[in-house]
């Protein structure tokens, strides 16, 4: 049988967990640690590991200045997509994985994501390996201000949003980012409309209870796609 993957988690700070993304990670058997570069945490070496996930925050992706661990996280995405390690990027994570492999990061010209959107996958997505599970169109949560606008060289398009943005990528063979959070819940989802509050309460109250509402569709897509995360870690656990 093949061992259970060993994957790292980048987090970047407290109030963006891995939550029910790790839940799902844990579920289909993988082993996780997760990484706190914001608290000085060395990053592992792709070597090390087989699936590595870098997660969400509110810097932006080109925020070295206030968040100095960024030009490290780049180094290690370029790194695993060298190495060819399965890889996921989250919103921020997103982000960083396009400028880390030569694309262009900058604020969404059409303003702030917020809350439940629906995106419509590519006819490519039905082949990926991690997207060929989610390939209806399906609702997601975004908090977002920044998007990709420049995708690297030889990227596949997975999926976008109506406003015409980039959501879901293959940036390289092993490596993918979406925009938006399949790890969050309404309490996390509340917790960023505190840090970053919407134009009114009664729009936060809406917000929230409309993602609390949608939470078997959320987490359906998501156990699915963090199985099928889990199985390409799997099988690269088998050849290290």
């Amino acid at each position: 049988m093949p061992p259970d993957p060993l994957i790292a988690i980048v987090q970047h700070q407290a109030e963006c967990p891995a939550a029910s993304l790790a839940d799902w990670l844990d579920e289909a058997g993988a082993r996780l640690v997760t990484v706190r570069p914001d608290l000085g945490a060395r990053l592992p070496d792709p070597a090390e590991l087989d699936g590595l996930v870098v997660l969400g925050g509110v810097m932006g992706a080109n925020d070295d200045a206030v968040a100095p661990w960024l030009p490290q996280v780049r180094r290690l995405i370029r790194r695993a997509a060298s190495a060819q390690l399965p890889s996921i990027g989250v919103c921020l994570g997103h982000q960083l994985t396009a400028v880390a492999l030569g694309g262009r990061v900058d604020r969404n010209p059409r303003g702030k994501l917020r809350g439940l959107m629906a995106v419509g996958y590519e006819p490519a997505a039905a082949d990926d390996p991690i997207f060929g599970a989610l390939t209806s169109d399906t609702r997601v949560i975004h908090s977002n201000n920044d998007v990709v606008l420049d995708a690297p060289v030889g990227t596949v398009v997975l999926a976008t949003a109506p406003d015409g943005s980039l959501q879901a990528a293959r940036f390289a063979p092993t490596v993918w980012g979406l925009q938006w959070h399949p790890e969050a819940d309404a309490d996390i989802f509340a917790e960023w409309c505190e840090l970053e509050p919407p134009d009114s309460e009664d729009e936060a109250r809406s917000l929230i209870a409309e993602v609390a509402g949608a939470r078997d569709e959320l987490d359906a897509s998501g156990q699915r796609l963090a199985a099928r995360f889990a199985e390409l870690c799997r099988a690269r656990a088998a050849t290290r």
